[in-house]
């Protein structure tokens, strides 16, 4: 809103001012939710490969 003065911009409400608040507080937490986890078995295997890695390059 660059070239707009606050006296130009017009006012909302308290309740349309929250609902947009609550509406982009929902898709932040859509956004950042965390990744979800890797099953079990495959969790052990990428660890297995990262120790094989590890150990591989020690020689």
């Amino acid at each position: 809103m660059a070239g707009h003065s606050a006296n130009d911009s017009e006012q909302i409400d308290r309740r349309t001012s929250r609902s947009i608040c609550n509406a982009v507080g929902e898709r932040l937490q859509q956004s950042l939710r965390p990744e979800p986890r890797l099953p079990t078995h495959l969790e052990q295997l990428l660890n297995r490969l990262r120790k094989h890695e590890r150990d591989g390059s020690a020689h």
